[in-house]
């Protein structure tokens, strides 16, 4: 069972993301991602397989939440900063985003 401090731990934060690539490097089809979370963090990687249900060029501009104070992974040769959260449905993975446009790097808490 996770604790409130377990939760705690983590930090969610709100990002825009500014570029998007394919990455058929990867095992599982998905993207490359660079999501701007502000000035404190600045512009992060991430590799998410929202192939299924996102277009790249969709992506663009949207607003995503991610877990930002995880050790970085290799994707592939991808250096992954950052976890985007998701939701997985019957229909493919879908993105985690704010109802209301907010600034990049505000917090979840």
């Amino acid at each position: 069972m996770a604790s409130v401090d377990d939760f705690n731990a983590l930090d969610i934060r709100a990002g825009t993301i500014t570029a998007s690539e394919s990455f058929p490097e990867a095992v599982k089809p998905a993207y490359q991602l660079w999501i701007d979370f502000g000035e404190e963090l600045g512009r992060k990687k991430s590799s998410a397989q929202l192939t299924d249900l996102y277009t790249k060029e969709e992506l663009i501009g949207k607003q995503v939440l991610a877990v930002v104070n995880f050790p970085s992974r290799r994707i592939a040769g991808f250096r992954s900063e950052v976890l985007v959260l998701v939701l997985y449905s019957e229909d493919g993975v879908i993105l985690i985003q704010p109802d209301k446009p907010i600034n990049n790097g505000s917090k979840l808490g």
